[in-house]
């Protein structure tokens, strides 16, 4: 991770709502259909909501049906990095932001073309940056 400083966990308290905490320090996940971006069609960049930084673009999302927002592809390589998770007796590709290390969601082999990925992100981890029209 590239944070440009350690942040404490009290700092990550102060820095993030308690929902927001809980997803992207604690790898927490919302409820299907309960955040913000799941159908939104804005066009715009969706960004880090602990570090600001950019992630996902409006461009790549698609209805995967699921609940949460799902991407085919993050913004750009190292936007974010991946980790397999065994937890809940799965295993799963945990998808985390590559600069400030907070958990996002899950990647799955199961996406549209071009890159067949379904990036599963919460909503909660994000902050939608909207295009200027």
């Amino acid at each position: 991770m590239s944070q440009e400083k350690e942040i404490t966990e009290a700092e990550w308290r102060e820095r993030l709502t308690p929902e927001q905490f809980h997803v992207c320090r604690e790898h927490g996940t919302e409820r299907a259909f309960t955040g913000a971006y799941h159908a939104t069609k804005t066009a715009g960049t969706y960004r880090c909501v602990a570090c600001g930084e950019p992630l996902f673009d409006s461009a790549a999302k698609f209805d995967s049906g699921t609940g949460w927002p799902s991407f085919w592809q993050p913004v750009g390589d190292g936007a974010v990095v991946e980790q397999t998770d065994r937890n809940y007796g799965m295993v799963r590709t945990e998808v985390h932001c590559a600069r400030c290390g907070s958990h996002l969601g899950h990647v799955f082999p199961d996406g549209p073309r071009p890159t067949g990925l379904r990036y599963c992100i919460n909503s909660v981890a994000l902050a939608l940056a909207p295009r200027a029209d």
